[in-house]
């Protein structure tokens, strides 16, 4: 589309909402919010395709002003909640699709590293995941039972101990991002050596496959977020570092909200994960087949509510040609 025709096409509605801001027309708040989103997918499609442009220009303004003044103000409505992780999120999070592919290339290199390191170093899986886990998990496959730590703690206990300690890593690798994003890279680097450590373990004493149906039936859900919860720290990171034709500080401060919004979108599926180890994990007895079957659903879940259903939502709101 020919910028001329883009400007005229979406003309009345910046229109719109440059007067909101400016306080000469009233909308209702989630309308406003709503017409904010589509401003900024606007401004996305014109630094795509009228880059350094007037309209680039004028859209990056209009976000920027608009910014705090929406978020001052609007009201919370009844269905907020459902809004937030319906649209609000994922049209965001589309934007940052980048920073999760960054998230998840350097969990998996350090993943790769903890393997690897294992294999060639004989006390790296002690250093890593402690004496006592390795003795313990030892006694156990000598029992006949390799999986009996997932067995010993009341499902309740479990459910609510994992859950809020899955929050407090996720916590920590969003706001690790301050420091320029080492923080965040640390917290992946220190749970993607544990996951290879703990995998080459089982795989070293025959159990490979055993450990796989079993701890990725709450893990696929719970390595996943946390590897999107450093996306949200690298989003605060990148807003402080890279700010680009926003002030620095207007700048962190979308990055710090964004993260923000990145790792409570995490909550429930840690509460899935959560439920899963505590509840369901401990039945080492299932069938294979279910227990495939939870882990790719749990897959599919998080493919398509993080990377396919933001990519579809943000070609439905693409203007057209």
């Amino acid at each position: 589309m020919r910028e001329a025709a883009f400007v005229k096409q979406n003309k009345d509605k910046w229109t719109t909402f440059e007067n909101v801001l400016a306080k000469k027309t009233e909308i209702n708040p989630d309308e406003l919010s709503d017409l904010y989103i589509e401003i900024t997918d606007h401004l996305s499609y014109a630094k795509t395709f009228y880059p350094q442009s007037n309209t680039e220009f004028f859209l990056n303004a209009l976000a920027g002003q608009a910014h705090r003044q929406i978020y001052k103000t609007k009201r919370e409505s009844k269905n907020r909640i459902v809004r937030f992780w319906k649209t609000e999120f994922p049209t965001m999070f589309y934007h940052h699709q980048r920073e999760l592919l960054i998230a998840f290339l350097v969990f998996g290199f350090f993943v790769a590293v903890g393997v690897f390191s294992s294999a060639s170093q004989g006390d790296f899986v002690r250093s890593i995941l402690g004496d006592g886990y390795v003795n313990m998990t030892l006694e156990n496959i000598e029992n006949n039972d390799p999986m009996k730590v997932y067995k010993e703690q009341g499902e309740f206990n479990m459910f609510l101990g994992i859950t809020i300690n899955n929050i407090r890593v996720a916590l920590m690798a969003f706001v690790y991002g301050i420091l320029l994003g080492v923080g965040t890279i640390y917290v992946l680097l220190r749970n993607g050596l544990m996951l290879g450590s703990f995998q080459y373990f089982f795989f070293e004493k025959g159990l490979g496959w055993e450990s796989v149906r079993t701890i990725w039936i709450h893990g696929t859900i719970e390595i996943s977020v946390i590897i999107i919860a450093g996306c949200a720290g690298l989003v605060l990171a990148n807003g402080l570092l890279f700010p680009g034709t926003y002030p620095r500080i207007e700048s962190f401060k979308m990055g710090v909200v964004n993260g923000l919004k990145i790792v409570v979108s995490t909550i429930p599926f840690f509460v899935i994960a959560g439920f899963l180890e505590g509840f369901i994990t401990r039945h080492t007895e299932m069938p294979d087949w279910l227990a495939i079957f939870i882990i790719l659903a749990s897959l599919s879940l998080i493919i398509f509510y993080y990377i396919i259903y933001p990519i579809q939502l943000h070609k439905k709101n693409q203007p057209h040609e």
